[in-house]
């Protein structure tokens, strides 16, 4: 797979994404019903990740966690957990669950991923992926990011979250806040597929 590695930037201690999502975009026109049509090209990653997140084409978790590790798991220090982040879609099925449970049967690092708690947005609210600016993002999640206290025994461990998609990063600084209060966190890593 054919990896084109970005620095994200946040208030992470280190973080990276394996390629753009989006190489290019081209307007078609509308179809019958009015919708606008694209021609669209997405690296190799994008197009992985488009296709178990909209076609529900599972056989895409291994290939991208195997990428993860491979590519990104060697720019950081010593992972002892894994954290998914949220997901903002209910879903059956969470690609990014099924990413972060991948990446740890590969690594044997344990996944936490009912450490993150995200409170539901207020009924009527624009949903997250539907807001463009950071400020209504960081509004938007204001006071609904808490942490289920649940990693066992004493110590201090570097925290690896997992996101499909880096935008803004304004989730993952909610999520980095409230882990920054955990005593049992040490570092924090971010690692997404793609960035938009």
């Amino acid at each position: 797979m054919e990896v084109h590695i970005k620095k994200i930037e946040g208030i992470w201690d280190r973080g990276f994404a394996l390629h753009k999502h989006t190489l290019s975009s081209v307007y078609l026109g509308d179809d019958e019903w009015g919708h606008a049509r694209y021609d669209t090209t997405r690296s190799e990653p994008g197009e992985a990740l488009y296709q178990l997140k909209y076609r529900n084409d599972w056989n895409q978790v291994e290939p991208l966690a195997a990428q993860v590790q491979t590519t990104l798991l060697p720019l950081f220090d010593e992972i002892g957990l894994i954290i998914p982040m949220p997901a903002s879609t209910v879903r059956a099925r969470q690609p990014v669950n099924e990413l972060a449970n991948a990446l740890g049967r590969l690594t044997r690092i344990p996944v936490f991923d009912r450490m993150i708690v995200k409170a539901p947005a207020p009924p009527g609210s624009t949903p997250l992926k539907n807001l463009h600016t950071r400020v209504e993002k960081d509004a938007a999640l204001a006071g609904r990011i808490s942490i289920n206290e649940c990693i066992e025994g004493e110590g201090r461990w570097n925290a690896l979250l997992l996101d499909d998609l880096f935008d803004t990063g304004a989730t993952m600084d909610a999520v980095c806040r409230a882990l920054r209060g955990y005593r049992k966190i040490n570092h924090i890593y971010a690692a997404t597929i793609t960035w938009k």
